[in-house]
């Protein structure tokens, strides 16, 4: 039986790694169209491409993880033995952690669960959450499936998997549980970010102590933080050429420690090659006992950064990830720490600078100089990770609204948050000022490290029965072989939470809970919308003017609703006596895939009657799409309007009561396609008529509320102005032609944007514990987090707020 899973392990393993799908799934950019090419015409040259540029990238935290290794493991200055028993064992150590966790677990397994190409955490549960109701977000709709980066599996599924799929379903706890898992993973990767620096830096700029052993501490520790400050400031320029530029850097560093580690091994001590048998590990627990196991805190530090292998696979492919790291960076790392071993084999007493001393004298400056760079390379992906997995979580609803700055307008996906960045520069510079010593750094590195691992572990597990639809026993010993190696793991470094441990722990509890609050409050405010949403008859009997004066214009209402009438209209028609003569209720919310292609952004619907000419617009984004504020919305939704009115999805003149029913009356509208409606593009000083191409129709101007903004505003640049004209087609249905025409009109007439000012507060029956974190902190952080208006771009002069009071 053992045998069996054994092969059936294998076989899995082995499937995995020969399907592996080269070409990756690019975004719609034009550049990552011509690497999709590229992959297509040219396979292996584009592998190796990509493998060049994932060493700038992904390779950089991994790589310099030899600086403080052998330092953190030996920090309690044990009496080595003659025999090396220490150095030999802690060495096997390093080389199976590197084999089992990189190698077996990441790259033959792990790099297979990839969400269209995209890697991470959240790509582990947006696939999780699209295979099974796992997800806690709740405007999510039928439709959404069709999109074409869902991909759902139709295998039929294993009597056993498909239990087990419903146990999960069934049980709120059981959800709520693998969001906080996901919202822990997320808070370690945050706290990655803030001690990689702190330690990579540090450890880079000690090696000084070595040519400069009379240099006080504190010299070390201010260059340290210049280098960390300098680092913080350049990350608002981007890293849009980050990999063609720190490749070479991360390679000349790979070329050095493998060179160093040779040069060693040969001259001291060439049979270090002996801790290669697992033999060595077991005589170095059972001769360190208690010490040896503790010390396992230091040896996982030499897996550092191997969570960036699938964090940043949506950059790459597998196949590059997979032959940079097998063919370059394994055996450069494996005989850097065989090197050091051996150097430290014939100095015992050079343990705390293991690295820098075996360094041969003549060549150290340029290796502390390219070491120096190696770290700053690796300390960059992770910073630029954090903002990465920070802009995932704020779209799915996991995180307060910060501003976004997207620094390459060819490269996709790379980010800047501002707010995020000085946040961790001060926490950065606080714990390298605080500890200013790597071993106690490393104390709480290790636990981030090896708590986002065991994270991915649990949810890899998931997947293989959920979404793999493999066997539960498959899944069981994937999550016992390394879940335990992970565990083990984690015990020995909790027991340092006295001396630097903590620091993780207080930083992930600080994130989980604003994260969890976050979330927690923003889906009892959509639930609170969702019971207390206008029905149908209400709207039905207030007939076609809707009981008020309808005003030329097009008022764009922005609502979380997916279904049914927002209770803010209710509240402002009853505040107001005056409404546009077009209304649209805007939604836009994030699904569970990485990205949605344009042509499938838009949903378009109509609530109510037609002659009421009131319409639904959701639009749909991924967790790992771009909003560029300079994206020409209005245009756009014009003419998604425009072509669902020409289309055969709007011609139902009565309205289903039904209101669960507005998923099936909801089009997919793709804008690029073109709805008829014809666009002219002009300068803003060009004051020609608008036509509307149609015979007997005369041409008039009517400045709109936008006009007015440009010409009163001419500090805000040269804009271009966009005319529509209407169908020419005699064959075009009068009633068609009639409710485009409207649209028209109204367009030009104005656009206002009205958006609810929400003050949420807990009820009077609500628990303490609720009351506290609903109108303490999810208060405090709505009023300190970006506004809705600034979020969506929205021009102050147009817009309009509706306030309400949410009692959830």
């Amino acid at each position: 039986m053992v045998l069996k899973v054994l092969l059936s392990l294998l076989d899995t393993w082995y499937s995995l790694w020969t399907t592996d799908v080269v070409t990756k799934h690019c975004s719609t950019e034009i550049n990552n169209m011509k690497v999709e090419k590229g992959l297509q015409q040219n396979s292996f040259k584009a592998i190796l491409t990509l493998a060049y540029q994932s060493f700038g990238v992904v390779y950089g935290d991994l790589s310099t993880s030899p600086l403080y290794v052998y330092r953190s493991t030996f920090s309690q200055k044990w009496q080595l033995h003659e025999d090396d028993t220490e150095i030999l064992g802690v060495l096997s150590f390093i080389f199976y952690t590197l084999t089992l966790i990189p190698v077996m677990k990441y790259i033959f397994i792990v790099l297979s669960a990839d969400d269209n190409g995209e890697g991470g955490t959240f790509a582990l549960y947006s696939l999780l959450c699209r295979h099974a109701k796992l997800s806690m977000l709740p405007n999510q709709q039928t439709i959404d499936k069709e999109l074409s980066t869902y991909k759902l599996d139709q295998d039929v599924m294993d009597n056993k998997c498909s239990k087990f799929k419903i146990f999960l379903e069934k049980h709120k706890n059981g959800r709520t549980a693998l969001l906080i898992v996901v919202l822990l993973g997320t808070s370690m990767v945050i706290g990655d970010g803030i001690l990689t620096p702190a330690i990579s830096v540090l450890s880079a700029v000690s090696g000084i102590e070595v040519a400069a052993p009379n240099l006080h501490d504190h010299v070390i520790d201010l260059i340290a933080c210049i280098v960390l400050v300098g680092l913080f400031a350049l990350q608002h320029f981007g890293t849009r050429k980050v990999a063609f530029m720190f490749a070479p850097i991360v390679l000349a560093w790979l070329f050095c420690i493998s060179s160093i580690g040779i040069y060693n091994i040969f001259r001291w001590n060439p049979h270090v090659f002996c801790a290669l048998s697992p033999y060595y590990m077991y005589n170095y627990l059972s001769k360190m006992g208690t010490a040896g196991w503790a010390s396992l805190g230091g040896i996982l530090l030499s897996i550092t950064g191997t969570e960036a292998m699938f964090a940043d696979l949506g950059h790459f492919s597998r196949s590059s990830i997979k032959v940079a790291f097998t063919c370059v960076v394994y055996p450069s790392l494996v005989l850097a720490y065989m090197g050091q071993a051996a150097y430290l084999s014939k100095h015992h007493g050079d343990i705390q600078m293991s690295f820098y001393k075996s360094i041969p004298r003549a060549v150290f400056w340029p290796v502390f100089v390219v070491a120096t760079l190696a770290s700053v390379v690796g300390s960059q992906a992770v910073i630029s990770a954090t903002f990465s997995v920070i802009r995932q979580c704020s779209a799915l609803g996991c995180f307060p609204r910060v501003k976004v700055v997207h620094t390459s307008k060819n490269i996709y996906g790379q980010v800047y948050i501002p707010e995020i960045n000085w946040i961790l520069l001060i926490l950065c510079l606080a714990i390298t000022i605080g500890f200013r010593d790597t071993i106690l750094i490393g104390h709480a590195y290790g636990i981030a490290v090896i708590t986002v691992m065991f994270v991915t572990t649990c949810l890899m597990s998931l997947v293989i029965v959920v979404v793999w639809q493999r066997s539960i026993l498959f899944a069981l010993c994937f999550l016992v072989f390394f879940g335990s190696i992970e565990l083990l793991y984690i015990s020995a470094a909790l027991v340092k939470v006295p001396e630097g441990g903590w620091v993780p722990l207080v930083l992930s509890f600080i994130f989980m809970a604003i994260m969890y609050v976050w979330h927690y409050g923003t889906k009892k405010k959509y639930e609170f919308d969702v019971q207390n949403k206008v029905s149908m008859k209400w709207l039905l009997a207030l007939g076609p003017s809707l009981g008020i004066v309808r005003v030329p214009g097009i008022g764009l209402i922005y609502t979380e609703l997916v279904t049914g009438v927002p209770p803010i209209f209710s509240h402002f028609v009853t505040n107001l006596p005056a409404f546009h003569e077009v209304l649209v209720f805007v939604c836009i919310k994030s699904v569970p895939v990485p990205y949605v292609p344009p042509q499938e952004r838009f949903l378009i619907g109509r609530i109510g009657p037609k002659e009421y000419r009131m319409y639904r617009c959701i639009l749909r984004y991924g967790y790992k799409d771009v909003r560029k504020d300079d994206d020409d919305f209005e245009n756009q939704l014009i003419l998604s309007i425009g072509e669902f009115i020409q289309s055969g999805a709007a011609q139902s003149k009565i309205p289903s009561t039904n209101e669960g029913s507005d998923d099936a009356k909801m089009a997919v509208v793709g804008t690029t396609a073109g709805s008829g409606m014809n666009l002219i593009v002009s300068d803003l000083e060009d004051m020609e008529q608008f036509s509307y191409g149609t015979p007997g129709c005369k041409s008039f101007s009517v400045p709109s509320l936008q006009d007015l903004l440009e010409i009163e505003s001419p500090h805000l640049g040269r804009k271009k102005r966009v005319k529509f004209e209407l169908p020419k087609s005699p064959d075009v249905d009068p009633d068609i032609r009639d409710e485009l025409r409207e649209l028209i009109d109204a367009r030009e007439a104005g656009i206002a944007y009205i958006i609810g000012h929400s003050y949420v507060q807990a009820k009077k029956s609500s628990s303490l514990l609720k009351k506290f974190a609903v109108d303490v902190v999810y208060s405090f952080l709505r009023r300190n987090c970006r506004g809705s208006a600034v979020a969506l771009s929205i021009p102050h002069i147009c817009l309009i707020e509706v306030g309400m009071i949410y009692y959830v």
